[in-house]
């Protein structure tokens, strides 16, 4: 906004306008800003369905593990580390976090506790946890993925700087295009609000980039995917 301002004032005080063929300029700055916007959308929406199959897979867990032939204490063993992998998940995509080592820990420990006890689960038994566990691998590490790996850096740097760039280059063309003798406050106002599109935009992509964070207006409400919710 401030650019906006000192823009226009600049091209009033020392008589600067030319004319630019606007549309090469909003190309420049419409086109790559809306392909974020509309990557960003995708990868939440991608977020979500890995999230169900997160929970899916959790729930199955517990349901097999609830009527399974386990000891009660290997029951009870089992459901807390799966409530402490749970918590670790929301923990690690809530956070800017990008190493996934705790929580890598704490699925492994589920194997481990099975190891362990090698001697009392069958081998069935076992096959099954393991078939419902790499389930809950995989989709940690498809929301993972999604956490870690945004829009390329080098293409919201490009939006941004020509977002900045914008009003040097407008406000004169608009000063050009209608008259220096025109109402000047018109010019400030219409100046101001495209700016204030272009960067509301930019930031309506920048909080889609987190949508695990609760920043957002639009963030994911990680809570409705706990097992008990």
């Amino acid at each position: 906004m401030v650019i906006s301002i000192a823009s226009v004032f600049l091209c009033y005080h020392y008589n600067i306008n030319f004319k630019v063929d606007l549309t090469l300029l909003s190309i420049a700055i419409i086109f790559p800003l809306v392909f974020t916007i509309r990557g960003s959308f995708r990868r939440r929406e991608k977020a979500l369905e890995h999230l169900s199959q997160y929970r899916s897979a959790m729930k199955t867990l517990h349901y097999f593990i609830t009527t399974s032939t386990l000891l009660d204490e290997e029951e009870v063993s089992l459901k807390l580390l799966l409530e402490n992998i749970e918590d670790k998940t929301i923990l690690h995509l809530k956070s800017h976090e990008g190493s996934i080592k705790n929580l890598d820990e704490e699925v492994d420990k589920v194997y481990g506790f099975i190891h362990s006890r090698r001697e009392t689960i069958s081998k069935s038994l076992k096959d099954k946890l393991f078939k419902y566990m790499c389930a809950l691998h995989e989709a940690i590490d498809n929301l993972n993925g999604i956490h870690v790996h945004r829009t390329p850096v080098s293409l919201k740097a490009y939006c941004k700087v020509f977002i900045y760039i914008f009003p040097l280059i407008y406000a004169p063309t608009i000063i050009f295009n209608i008259g220096e003798t025109y109402n000047h406050f018109t010019v400030y106002f219409v100046v101001i609000l495209t700016e204030f599109i272009l960067i509301s935009l930019y930031n309506i992509q920048d909080d889609l980039e987190y949508p695990f964070d609760d920043k957002g207006l639009d963030d994911i409400q990680l809570d409705h995917f706990k097992v008990l919710r």
